[in-house]
């Protein structure tokens, strides 16, 4: 493009709406992040928080060993090297404990030498994805956005999931993800049971071809040859697309759900009732859902990513194999229906709005407090703040851009006008 052409275009004219626009926008997007933390206060004292917004000090610890909250984050390490890592779960502040070598908290000083249930990974020294590079990484020429597993809580690259192309992601027609939550390859290992559930469970209702089929005599996962994913997608086109193979396992869940059923219309709970509502903690006597124990199972493995609708967690079984298997792998917090971001984001609006409602009650409080005189001076300040600023933007000289010098004097003349007026 001419350079020429450049300096003669007219600059970007941005109106107060849209400027205040843009303001409301970050802080809710900063919210969203921090999930509402105001950053005042240390949030050791809070223990392991099921999620929060975690930072890393490399000026403080270079070899990624420890993460601080929000609060010692703006507090005890301003104008440091700080890696945002949005949120982690399960984490306590580290902040001056024996990581931090002679460096204190400026907060909260009584820590424990470590938090020994803390998790750290490669995030914590600025890397992510399986290609271990930063973000934003200095050597890429368009910074690409990258997803999270709700695992391992690590990000990662589009290229890098394990897919043959990155249409196998659920999209909307405007590009849009479709999908709830993400998976990552090393840890669908783990979660290969998931393969076992219903269609519902996948974004999109589509589903991939785990090709497995249960043995309820073994107890085990058995493998069929695939080579490829396929989508699968919901009602009747479904039974056109699904192999015999497939369908065979899909009915013998079927006969296991439906098995379910009949034992939970014996018990404490109600056949019309969801199933997720039948196996809860106080239902354990009920059979599992899968109609296999997958303590013993032996996992079928078809090394790809999972991308799961909305609510998929409810549907989750909580027999007391199920929860034992979750106890052992460490997934346990999938049941924890405040673990998951859409959760986290949730609550971070509510307390959001909560702070605004308390401001505009503040504020209304204060005004009313005021007596007649108070009053009046107030609604004439913002009188004559109006009339100054159309005054200031009528003489601006409309070809050249407002700088901060001119910012300064508007409310310079301001304040000399109030002195004169007193």
């Amino acid at each position: 493009m001419d350079a020429s052409f450049d300096d003669e275009a007219e600059p970007a004219v941005v109106t107060i709406g849209e400027y205040l626009d843009e303001v409301e926008e970050r802080e809710l997007a900063a919210d969203l992040v921090l999930g509402g933390d105001d950053g005042k206060e240390c949030t050791y004292s809070k223990g392991y928080m099921k999620r929060q917004a975690i930072f890393s000090c490399l000026t403080c610890t270079p070899d990624g060993n420890a993460g601080v909250c929000t609060a010692c984050s703006l507090s005890c390490h301003d104008g440091h090297q700080i890696v945002e890592l949005w949120t982690k779960r399960n984490f306590r502040c580290d902040c001056g404990n024996s990581k931090f070598g002679e460096f204190y908290c400026k907060i909260f000083a009584g820590k424990d030498a470590e938090n020994v249930e803390n998790s750290y990974n490669h995030n914590f020294k600025g890397l992510y994805c399986t290609c271990a590079r930063p973000y934003p990484d200095p050597d890429a020429e368009e910074q690409v956005e990258m997803i999270q597993c709700c695992l391992c809580e690590d990000w990662f690259h589009e290229e890098h999931l394990g897919l043959e192309s990155s249409d196998e992601i659920p999209r909307d027609d405007e590009g849009e993800p479709l999908y709830e939550e993400f998976i990552c390859k090393a840890c669908s290992e783990v979660c290969f049971f998931l393969n076992l559930y219903p269609e519902a469970i996948w974004a999109s209702g589509k589903q991939l071809d785990a090709t497995v089929k249960v043995s309820k005599d073994k107890g085990v996962l058995e493998d069929m040859p695939s080579t490829h994913v396929t989508e699968q997608p919901m009602g009747d086109a479904a039974s056109s697309h699904n192999s015999p193979k497939t369908n065979d396992a899909k009915a013998t869940v079927s006969e296991s759900i439906s098995g379910s059923k009949d034992q939970i219309q014996g018990g404490n709970c109600d056949q019309s009732k969801d199933l997720s509502q039948c196996t809860s903690s106080t239902n354990m006597h009920v059979n599992c859902l899968l109609g296999v124990n997958i303590v013993a199972a032996s996992p079928v493995l078809n090394g790809k990513p999972m991308f799961l609708s909305k609510n998929w967690r409810d549907i989750l079984c909580k027999c007391s194999n199920c929860l034992e298997f979750y106890n052992q792998k460490r997934i346990a917090f999938l049941l924890d229906k405040e673990d998951s971001i859409a959760e986290y984001e949730k609550m971070a609006k509510q307390k959001r709005e909560e702070k605004l409602q308390e401001a505009e009650g503040a504020e209304a409080n204060f005004f009313n407090r005021l007596g007649h005189v108070e009053k009046v001076e107030i609604l004439r300040g913002i009188e004559d703040m109006k009339d100054g600023l159309r005054t200031f933007l009528e003489s601006a000289d409309s070809s050249k851009p407002i700088t901060e010098a001119d910012i300064h004097q508007f409310f310079e003349d301001i304040k000399k006008k109030r002195r004169r007026v007193q």
